[in-house]
């Protein structure tokens, strides 16, 4: 039966590329107030989809966006896989910068390019396609297969644990399965195993009740920025790059041995990432590599200063506050709290006698990494490797997964990431893209997944 599955798909991929530029016309920008019709508008395109595949599907609604709960019902036997994505996007941010407008998908060179491509409605769309794909040749699925996709993922997830939590028996499931994380490169398929946690916190600075000259004042008071510079210098060894907030690395779980051989097998060419990102040189903590850097060792990150005059030409001021605003990058076993409570205490110890310091939380959560033993697993590397001909890889990534450890919690199943998109995709920026072959190629691996989940 998966030969004529796969052979579906095959016939109907130019229709199935149509149907992805059409969801993509959708301006579903979750961030934005006025985005709010459109954003529902691509969720009931989700449900349609379902219930036109005969696949039971519900909108529901939310003090947010809506979720969709689809099922494809009883199987006669094997694991039930619960497939997760994401219909919201990131706004455009400057269209100047696109070289094709964001919501009107255009394919140049193999690769469609739009705003939510890649993140998350192309590649979310492969395991519609899949189930779609099962229902109209078989009529049913070889095993259960469920479908949670919401509209708030690029937003924090605010109202996803709520509808969990409710719907727990509804989504009961032996693993979830979901496609947010990107190829190793363009011929090589990934598995990603590991995400790193997150502690994202502001400092603020106060000093005079209002800006100062600095000539009138300077050298009377404690300057703010001073004072803010002071903080952070004493957060990070400017030598070796590493934390220097006391109990930081307590907990931190170390890199096996069979990850840093896995790391090293990669075929990863540094000189090419450095000159990606447009830096004279890679730096960080010293002792480790690049891969192990990235995936693997925490992190401290300032993401935003401000504060003072920051307009054309001088103005010579104290400013009478500013702010920076950091994030920590966490790994398996950091606890995000205790993190969040030595962080604070290094703050205010390191703080300058003069000034006031208030910390803002932001967000957090804890790191999550996969066993990669398991049959689900398995049943993955096999159905990628079948779709592009080439096993996958298995790799950590630096960025953050809220849900991931929200699903083991609530739902007590481990995540299986199986990425389709190009790492340099351009997810979140300008000209983003996703392949038209990654789209067909996602949607046969996703229907070998289901059907290798049966043998097990």
């Amino acid at each position: 039966m998966i030969e004529k599955v796969i052979a579906y798909l095959e016939e109907y991929k130019n229709k199935h590329l149509d149907r992805l530029k059409d969801f993509l016309r959708i301006r579903s920008v979750s961030t934005e107030p006025e985005r709010k019709a459109d954003t529902r508008k691509a969720g009931e395109w989700v449900n349609r989809l379902f219930s036109e595949a005969g696949i039971k599907s519900e909108l529901l609604d939310t003090p947010g966006h809506p979720c969709i709960i689809a099922d494809t019902g009883p199987a006669d036997g094997g694991p039930t896989v619960l497939m997760y994505g994401h219909y919201d996007v990131q706004p455009t941010g400057d269209e100047s910068l696109w070289k094709s407008p964001p919501f009107e998908p255009t394919v140049r060179d193999g690769n469609l390019y739009a705003r939510g491509s890649a993140d998350d409605k192309g590649q979310v769309l492969t395991h519609m396609l899949a189930a779609e794909a099962w229902m109209k040749v078989a009529k049913k699925l070889p095993v259960r297969v469920k479908f949670l996709i919401e509209g708030e993922e690029e937003i924090g997830s605010g109202n996803l644990a709520p509808v969990i939590q409710k719907h727990k028996d509804r989504l009961a499931c032996d693993y979830v399965a979901l496609s947010d994380t990107p190829k190793f490169d363009e011929k090589t398929p990934a598995i990603t195993y590991g995400t790193k946690g997150l502690v994202y916190k502001e400092i603020v600075v106060y000093g005079p009740k209002q800006n100062l000259h600095s000539g009138s004042y300077g050298g009377t008071l404690t300057n703010p920025g001073n004072a803010l510079a002071v903080i952070l210098n004493s957060l990070r060894d400017p030598k070796t790059n590493r934390v220097l907030i006391p109990g930081f690395y307590d907990d931190v779980r170390p890199i096996t041995d069979k990850e840093k051989q896995q790391m090293k097998a990669l075929n990863f060419d540094e000189d090419a990432y450095r000159q990606g990102m447009g830096v004279p040189a890679l730096t960080g903590e010293e002792g480790y590599t690049t891969l192990e850097r990235r995936g693997a060792r925490p992190t401290f990150d300032v993401n935003g200063l401000f504060g003072g005059f920051t307009g054309e030409g001088a103005s010579t001021v104290i400013p009478a506050k500013v702010f920076a605003k950091v994030s920590m990058r966490l790994v398996p076993d950091q606890d995000p709290t205790k993190i969040s409570k030595i962080f604070e205490q290094a703050v205010m110890a390191a703080a300058p006698k003069g000034v006031r310091v208030e910390i803002k939380d932001h967000s957090s959560c804890a790191a999550y990494v996969s066993p990669t033993d398991s049959a689900g697993m398995k049943a993955a590397v096999k159905a990628l490797e079948l779709a592009y001909g080439k096993p996958p890889v298995f790799i950590r990534e630096g960025g953050s997964l809220p849900i991931l450890p929200m699903f083991k919690k609530e739902l007590g199943a481990d995540s299986i990431m199986m990425g389709f998109c190009m790492p340099d995709c351009n997810a979140h920026g300008p000209n983003e893209f996703f392949g038209v072959s990654d789209l067909h190629n996602g949607a046969k691996a996703s229907a070998q997944f289901i059907q290798l989940l049966a043998a097990k």
